[in-house]
């Protein structure tokens, strides 16, 4: 969340904006249960990005460490 402040802080407000809506479309999803989050939620940035990596973290929901499904979230 500090590099998320810093962004808004430092960047104009147009380019900033442009920023978090994408990286709010970006979604985060737990593969036992299906719980997700957009990146910009769990204090990310995601922007100019491609692929779909995962990344191991704990779920907030069930509690298991495993390897979260990052997906751009189209719509």
């Amino acid at each position: 969340m500090l590099l998320q402040k810093l962004i808004k802080s430092i960047l104009p407000k147009n380019l900033s904006d442009k920023i978090e809506a994408e990286s709010r479309s970006w979604m985060v999803q737990c593969p036992n249960c299906k719980y997700e989050r957009s990146y910009w939620d769990m204090g990310g940035l995601r922007w100019g990005a491609a692929g779909n990596p995962k990344i191991n973290k704990l779920c907030s929901n069930c509690h298991t460490l495993s390897w979260h499904i990052v997906y751009k979230k189209v719509g």
